[in-house]
Parts: C-alpha cells; sequence; structure tokens
C-alpha cells in the first residue's frame, strides 16, 4: 500500500480542482476526544457470518460487486450486503466458484430480489464470472485458500488480489503518473479484518498498512468537514448532479486527495492522543456520517472500482 500513500500525495501536491486544508484538518483533529468514535464493523447487523471459510467467499463475493450504487437511489451497499446474504443463507452453494462464472444479469437481480436491472449490470455479472472462474483456476475454488497464501499480512493480500483479478486493479494515469488506490481489494482485507474481529481469517499483523477507501461518500464528507476545497468549476459540476468521468483530473484528485487527507489526519490523531490509529477506522467512521446524510451531495462517476 506504499504505492497508494506515496502516489496519492503526489497528486495532492499538484492537484489544482482539490485542495487539502491543514487548518481544516487541525480543527477536526482538535474536536475528537480522547479517540474517534469507535464504528462495529457490522453496525448495520447485515452481513453473513459464519466463523469460517463461507464468509470468506461471502466477503469476497461482496467486495467484487461493491461499486457504483448512485445511478438508482434506492438501491445501496446495504441492499447488496443483504440480499447476499439472504442469497447464502437460502443455498449454502450460491457462491461456488463454478456457479459464479454461471450467474446472468437477471439471476444476479433474483439473487438480490431486485426488481430492475442494477447499475453497471453487464459489469457485475463480468466481474462474478472473473472471480469464479480465477479461483477455480489458482484458488481451488475458495477465497479461504486466497487468503492463507497472504501470510497473514494485509499487504501481501491485497497484492495477490491485484495480480490474479483484473477488475480489482484501481489505478489511473493522472499527469503522466500511475496512481494507485486499490479500493476494493483493500476494503476486502479490512472485511476480515472486521469481520473476524482480527483473529483467524482477519488475523493481519500489517492492517495498519491499509489506506482509506477512495469512494464517492467520503470526500464529500471530508468537504462538510472543512479538509477538501473543490474548486469553482468542480463544486458546480457535483452541486448540479453532473457525472465526472472515470480517469479525468477531476476524478483522480477526489479520490486520491481524500486518501492523503486522511493519512495526515491520522497521523495527526496518533500524535495527539499517542497511539495508533488506523486509517480503517477512520474510513468506517467517516463513511458511517456519510451514509446517514440522504441529502450530501457526492460526485457522480460511472466506474466498477468504487
Amino acid at each position: 500500500m506504499e504505492e497508494v500513500r506515496s502516489s496519492t500525495a503526489w497528486v495532492a501536491r499538484v492537484a489544482t480542482h482539490v485542495i487539502v486544508d491543514y487548518s481544516g484538518i487541525e480543527k477536526v483533529v482538535g474536536n475528537i476526544q480522547g479517540s474517534i468514535p469507535k464504528v462495529e464493523w457490522d453496525f448495520e447487523g447485515i452481513h453473513y457470518f459464519d466463523n469460517g471459510p463461507l464468509t470468506v467467499q461471502y466477503l469476497f463475493v461482496l467486495d467484487a460487486l461493491n461499486f457504483c450504487f448512485w445511478p438508482d437511489k434506492e438501491l445501496s451497499y446495504d441492499k447488496l450486503a443483504s440480499g447476499l446474504n439472504d442469497a447464502l443463507l437460502n443455498d449454502k452453494s450460491a457462491f461456488d466458484a463454478d456457479r459464479l462464472q454461471k450467474y446472468t444479469g437477471p439471476q444476479l437481480r433474483e439473487m438480490l430480489k431486485w426488481p430492475r436491472p442494477l447499475p453497471l449490470e453487464d459489469e457485475r455479472v463480468r466481474l462474478l464470472h472473473e472471480v469464479g472462474l480465477e479461483l477455480e483456476r489458482s484458488f481451488g475454488g475458495k477465497a479461504s485458500n486466497l487468503v492463507d497464501l497472504c501470510g497473514k499480512s494485509a499487504v501481501k493480500l491485497v497484492t495477490l488480489i491485484a495480480r490474479h483479478f483484473p477488475g480489482f486493479q484501481d489505478h489511473s494515469v493522472y499527469k503522466g503518473h500511475q496512481i494507485f488506490l486499490y479500493k476494493r481489494a483493500q476494503i476486502f482485507a479490512a472485511d476480515l479484518w472486521g469481520a473476524f474481529k482480527g483473529q483467524g481469517y482477519g488475523e493481519l499483523y500489517d492492517i495498519g498498512a491499509v489506506t482509506i477507501f477512495a469512494d464517492y461518500i467520503v470526500p464529500a464528507v471530508l468537504r462538510q468537514l472543512g479538509i477538501l476545497k473543490y474548486s469553482a468549476a468542480l463544486a458546480s459540476t457535483i452541486e448540479a448532479n453532473n457525472e465526472i468521468g472515470p480517469g479525468t483530473e477531476e476524478e483522480i484528485e477526489l479520490r486520491a486527495c481524500s486518501v492523503y487527507a486522511v493519512e495526515k489526519m491520522r497521523e495527526l490523531i496518533s500524535s495527539k492522543i499517542g497511539k495508533q490509529v488506523l486509517s480503517v477506522e477512520l474510513d468506517l467512521w467517516l463513511w458511517s456520517r456519510g451514509i446517514q446524510q440522504l441529502s450530501l451531495q457526492h460526485h457522480r462517476t460511472l466506474s466498477i472500482y468504487y
């Protein structure tokens, strides 16, 4: 994840559409009493969990599909997570590798009990097929084998996922530089750590290396907190609910500056309270704050990466 930190820091230094306001970071950190509010991983009570390999399979499928909910106002991460949970409770073989390779759009909708086409439905189906095929080809059909190979390292796990699954290769080119974000690969590591409470499949000795998961909610919350400032043109685009193209300078800056800003927050909080604060914890705090605000205006980008 050092590639994520260094490349996003470079973006933050040269960005023109999004600015990180250090005084805003200091103000937010100054208002934190003792430590950041703790948010439990499954605070919504919507995820499948049996403390075994099937939970790992569930989380990997969930994170393969965890992107782009905003085009359908009634669709959300909670709907996806709970829909997959229900599917697995009804049929323990629903996420077997061979079955993942055969799902169609209508079958995915039926599994989620969703009444209409999903945003980027063809891409979601393609990614299910990709996950099933590569799990079967390289990991005996089981995501738990993938996790076993990482040697309890979140960094190795993210690297392994990015190497084997193209749909998780979340990086872009910005002003001639390769920028790495790896949102869904990192969130899988964080989900394992959170679900298993740092034990068993969730024991990752370097979970502190994981950054935040650059999506469309966290930048909006950081702006609301006064940590990110947008150019007038970018602010107008977002406030008008106009789309921002994937891979554009604006989109990359929104995501990269969010990662960098939260890294600066983490460093300042850690020095203030005298112990390490995890970016994973900060991300969950910011994200849970954002999803509770139905009127929160965020950028709109059609992307399979978040």
